[in-house]
């Protein structure tokens, strides 16, 4: 992955084409299986936190979907790529276990960690700190950064150290695209301020409200602020706004980016028509600290954030970062052979990987025969 000086942390994305269907029987208990012997081999050399860096970083989990079958432009490959991960890592011993999954078994997630808690032995506050990192990574990418995508697909892993990773999916299905976001629990500092790990996207989209990034710390404490002056002082705020109700958010930003080539803007940003106020009443109860802890307050949601980041600019003059926070576009060659920019290092260390850990696990030498080359048909010249 692309690497650049103090190491700064990275927002992560993947985007892919929605495709209709469902992955054969015969293919899941394929990729299941190959994924026993890869990640158990990867928990005997490395451990369990290598476990939950390499399914984090996007790059090495493009590489390993097709390492167990996976076309890389499918948004399946997320989805059963994960249901192949959970199931795999829930029934051997490699120090991590898997909790989530697509639609209901996403919302399923806070019992599946109760679950989980009582297996492992661990306490009531260290299943919250987990239901936590789980919410308000779902929380921040449906609410604090608008892209347009609207999450379907959550999966949390959790090592034996209590060290987590994310990876979740939401979609567009005007654009016919879908997105997925990478989180781990290693070296984040917050929730809100760039707390994903690397990028990788096909494209780029004009207006993206980015409340998470470095660019938006102004228009976070502003918000903040605001929430903590009640609900009816909010509302004469927003009313004293021009053109009241109708007035379209990106008129006000100085030189906002014209669409590029995805259709854009891919969400309308107008003066919300409304806005959780019971929430706002509770952020006003709870006086919250910072940014995160009002995010965290249920309720507050995407009108909310996106009505409180308006203000925030026009009254205050808090601009927040409109920049779609995708900053690099990776692809192994399509089903057509069209091949888009790739980290070519990046995508060869993780190939590498992932083929050291084959070779090395207990797989026979069918399947390890498979698993490679599929990794090298698609390695970059």
């Amino acid at each position: 992955m692309n690497s650049e000086a103090g190491a700064m942390r990275r927002a992560g994305l993947a985007e892919l084409r929605l495709h209709r269907g469902e992955a054969p029987g015969w293919l899941l208990a394929r990729m299941i299986a190959l994924a026993k012997g890869i990640f158990r081999a990867i928990y005997d050399e490395y451990g369990s936190r290598e476990i939950l860096a390499r399914i984090s970083d996007p790059l090495f989990f493009q590489a390993c979907s097709n390492a167990l079958g996976f076309d890389w432009d499918s948004s399946g490959s997320t989805t059963t790529t994960c249901y192949a991960l959970k199931a795999a890592l829930n029934s051997i011993d490699a120090g991590v276990k898997a909790v989530g999954g697509k639609g209901r078994y996403a919302k399923a997630a806070p019992e599946e960690l109760d679950a989980l808690g009582s297996a492992m032995g661990l306490s009531c506050e260290e299943v919250a700190r987990l239901k936590y990192a789980s919410r308000m990574a779902a929380k921040v990418d449906n609410a604090a950064v608008q892209d347009g995508y609207a999450l379907y697909h959550h999966s949390l892993f959790v090592g034996e150290d209590l060290e987590w990773a994310v990876v979740q999916q939401g979609m567009n299905p005007a654009t016919g695209m879908a997105r997925r976001y990478h989180w781990i629990s290693e070296g984040l500092e917050s929730f809100v301020r760039e707390p994903h790990r690397g990028i990788a996207a096909q494209a780029l989209h004009g207006r993206v409200l980015d409340m998470t990034a470095g660019a938006s710390e102004e228009a976070r404490r502003a918000s903040c602020d605001l929430s903590k002056e009640g609900a009816k002082r909010l509302r004469r705020l927003l009313a004293s706004l021009p053109h009241g109700a109708q007035a379209r958010i990106d008129g006000w930003i100085p030189g906002a980016p014209r669409p590029g080539p995805m259709p854009g803007p891919l969400v309308e940003y107008r003066v919300p028509r409304r806005m959780d106020w019971e929430a706002l009443e509770a952020a006003y109860e709870i006086q919250p600290r910072d940014y995160e802890e009002l995010l965290a307050i249920r309720g507050i949601g995407p009108s909310t954030v996106r009505g409180l980041a308006l203000i925030a600019e026009l009254i205050y003059g808090a601009a927040p970062s409109w920049r779609d926070p995708a900053r690099f576009s990776f692809a192994f060659g399509g089903k057509d052979g069209v091949p888009f920019p790739v980290d070519k290092r990046a995508m060869d260390e993780a190939i590498g990987f992932l083929s050291r850990a084959i070779e090395e696990s207990r797989l026979g030498d069918r399947e390890k025969l498979d698993a490679l080359r599929r990794l090298r048909a698609r390695r970059i010249g």
